[in-house]
């Protein structure tokens, strides 16, 4: 059956609806960041540049890296905009938006975001980088979707009972990173761990400015929550959607972060530019390997 014009929008030149973009504008190997200005500090890099376009914080830039296609997307904050870049991105490569119908053979992405996190742990520096193992999902995004497949129900079960969890707020859940892409971004100087994804960035996040929160010690909870060999290292906005899509739609997924906060002792990085940067070629040479 097809799907409806109502569910998968199309914009009058046949591109995807948020994004603006046919199938022909992408690679399947997709760089994600949050800053429409990051796209240029990483296609900078690139050898050459054959498509380019923005629609409102969704900027896209296809181009080669050292012989290598690839695709480099803005996303803006939060998961609530992965949900949209992630699900139009499938769409270019998994249905015939002539037919509407989806396509027999499958095609699979490998999807790597570059951003930015605060570390919740003393160990893990400012300006060090951080391959998230694992996402989790506070926000409640994945929970519109059908997930137990993708679950890790020890580790989620664990979580709520180390933080009492409120039962007001969204079931906690926990989804692994590509294996593919794991292997290689890994390296000796890249740390591992959880990395949590808040659906804000003040009171999801234990910031108080002027409003109470709901459970001030949560912060606490999190960062001290240790389950076999995991624990949490990080909090961002993305990664759990990312993680919680991509293994939901068939594609891999990688999270690296440049840590420029420390939220266990309050310092922030003294050039948050320069990790960043230095991170995109970290991130853009393991990728052509």
């Amino acid at each position: 059956m097809s799907i409806k014009h109502s569910e998968l929008i199309l914009n009058p030149d046949g591109s995807v609806y948020h994004l603006n973009l046919r199938p022909e504008h992408i690679a399947n190997d997709i760089i994600f960041v949050g800053d429409q200005y990051r796209v240029d500090k990483v296609t900078k890099h690139f050898d050459s540049i054959e498509f380019s376009t923005q629609k409102r914080e969704f900027k896209t830039t296809t181009g080669t890296y050292k012989g290598k296609r690839l695709t480099v997307i803005s996303t803006g904050i939060g998961p609530d905009n992965i949900d949209i870049v992630l699900n139009e991105l499938d769409a270019l490569v998994n249905i015939d938006l002539n037919t509407r119908l989806v396509k027999e053979n499958h095609t699979q992405l490998n999807i790597t975001r570059i951003g930015t996190s605060g570390s919740l742990q003393a160990d893990i520096p400012v300006d060090s980088f951080l391959l998230s193992s694992h996402g989790l999902d506070l926000n409640g995004l994945l929970q519109s979707y059908q997930v137990d497949e993708i679950s890790h129900p020890e580790i989620e079960e664990a979580f709520i009972k180390h933080t009492n969890w409120s039962a007001k707020k969204s079931y906690p859940l926990i989804v692994a990173n590509g294996n593919d892409l794991d292997k290689k971004l890994s390296s000796d100087s890249v740390y591992k761990g959880i990395t949590a994804t808040a659906g804000g960035f003040y009171g999801p996040q234990g910031r108080v400015l002027r409003l109470p929160l709901q459970d001030s010690e949560l912060n606490h909870k999190i960062d001290s929550f240790k389950h076999n060999n995991y624990r949490i290292t990080n909090l961002e906005m993305e990664t759990s959607a990312i993680y919680g899509l991509a293994k939901l739609l068939g594609h891999n997924a990688a999270s690296m972060n440049a840590i420029i906060a420390n939220r266990a002792n309050g310092t922030f990085s003294e050039d948050p530019g320069k990790v960043v940067a230095d991170l995109i070629i970290y991130t853009l040479d393991k990728l052509v390997e």
